[in-house]
């Protein structure tokens, strides 16, 4: 049977209809998607700022105090606590009071004056041991360029190198620059799947499959037809996401807008066959909703690299990391957001993205069935 647009509009003006009396599908269509890049935007962070900081002074110098004024000079560390014995140090980490606390010995500046190395000593809280690590490095940094000062001062030389460091991309190294792009292509493939996942369930539901049944409509233009309304919708939500992410995290847009319109069209075709796949195969609109939410968000979230490196996952995992469409589109989303890169660096995850829109479409069509069983 030959595809006729006719009849493939015809059906998405009947899903439309539907949708519009469907209010919680239109509340998940047009509010969950911006509350949840705004909550997890807020939420996600990796930056580890205002750690709390306890100093325990026993050489109480002019060198020492110095010291203690460089880790608070770098904006990383505030003074919570100055601790005068070495007893107060456990019990003021067990309660949390502080993230680390600075142990600067007696003979602190005697040793600096005569040219001898002088340790100082960092006790850390690891219950953390990402933001342990974090502020271990931060306090090196510190107390190496602090070194490297004295050590000038007393030779009265420039330092021969000199590092000079630029950051392209992600100036200020914040967080959200690397959470919220991929944030969008997460929230996406769950919001666009679940939703397509009531499509085919409502019908067999409502008991309207019969009537559906009974039209000259070839399959592909019903399931093309109910993709359409949802695809409009879907773009709409991604560009309140990028406005969102623009406007509220301050996250740079310098790539090409149409080239990320095609990709996220692509993408987005994938996700909501999927949805439409898992719907008429359940036939149940709230079994399918829940299978859709586990099948696209646990593994976009986990396995795209959104979270964590994928390549220091175990192999079986990265193996895993492979089928995972969000991991490509994120790859998309940071590269035209951040870097303005085009189709000759982004052509594999563009093959990718073709892929599962061929991918989604083919097995909602093939599962679908127009007959009473």
């Amino acid at each position: 049977m030959a595809i006729r647009p006719g009849r493939l509009l015809a059906v998405a003006r009947k899903e439309t209809l539907q949708l519009r009396r469907d209010t919680r599908s239109l509340l998940m269509a047009f509010l969950m998607p911006a509350a949840l890049i705004v909550f997890f935007g807020y939420i996600i962070s990796f930056d580890v700022k205002d750690i709390k900081l306890a100093v325990l002074d026993q050489d109480h110098s002019r060198q020492s105090r110095a010291l203690v004024e460089s880790f608070v000079a770098a904006g990383r560390f505030h003074i919570t606590e100055r601790l005068t014995r070495d007893a107060e140090v456990a019990p003021l980490l067990d309660r949390g009071a502080a993230r680390m606390v600075l142990v600067v010995p007696p003979g602190f500046q005697r040793r600096l004056a005569a040219g001898e190395p002088s340790p100082v000593q960092a006790i850390v809280d690891g219950a953390d041991a990402n933001t342990a690590a974090i502020a271990m490095n931060y306090a090196t940094a510190i107390v190496t360029s602090y070194s490297a000062g004295v050590t000038l001062q007393r030779t009265r030389l420039a330092p021969p190198v000199a590092p000079e460091s630029r950051v392209w991309y992600n100036e200020t190294l914040e967080s959200p620059p690397m959470i919220v792009p991929g944030l969008i292509a997460v929230i996406m493939m769950m919001i666009a799947a679940m939703l397509t996942a009531l499509t085919v369930a409502r019908e067999w539901e409502r008991g309207t499959m019969e009537q559906l049944a009974a039209t000259p409509v070839h399959r592909f233009e019903v399931i093309a037809g109910k993709l359409l309304p949802y695809l409009v919708i879907g773009l709409v939500d991604v560009l309140a996401a990028i406005l969102i992410g623009m406007y509220v995290f301050d996250v740079p847009f310098r790539g090409n807008p149409a080239l990320l319109a095609v990709m996220t069209t692509m993408f987005l075709i994938g996700s909501l066959g999927l949805g439409i796949f898992i719907s008429a195969v359940l036939r149940s609109q709230l079994l399918a909703t829940q299978v859709a939410m586990i099948a696209t968000f646990l593994p976009a979230l986990l396995l795209s690299g959104l979270m964590f490196d994928v390549r220091m996952m175990p192999a079986p995992l990265q193996a895993i990391s492979a089928l995972v469409p969000a991991r490509y589109f994120i790859t998309v989303m940071r590269g035209i957001f951040l870097k303005d890169v085009g189709i000759s660096v982004l052509w594999g995850q563009g093959l990718a993205m073709v892929a599962y829109s061929v991918a989604g479409l083919a097995l909602a069509v093939r599962v679908f069935r127009k007959e009473i069983e």
